[in-house]
């Protein structure tokens, strides 16, 4: 049984290491690529940009007619993959 508690140990460990991974800021020059595309596709402001489960999220993005929407962006293109009305 003593065998066990420093595999079960590692093993949280390394849970909660990946856990904390989950939603990572964005490196500054690709957060100025991202708002750039925004802007560009006529969102005038949003919450939050984080890079989450291999894609980049942006929560509550407005439009310019005031509608707001969750999205999702290819971190290669940057190109919305999902749209989500909120």
């Amino acid at each position: 049984m003593r065998r066990a508690a420093p595999f079960l140990a590692l093993t949280i460990l390394v849970g909660l290491s990946i856990a904390a991974r989950a939603d990572e800021k964005l490196p500054p020059d690709q957060q100025a690529k991202v708002e750039a595309m925004l802007k560009q596709e006529g969102f005038t402001q949003w919450k939050e940009i984080e890079f989450d489960d291999g894609v980049i999220e942006v929560d509550d993005a407005i439009d310019a007619n005031g509608k707001t929407f969750d999205l999702k962006l290819d971190p290669k293109t940057l190109a919305i993959v999902k749209r989500k009305a909120e």
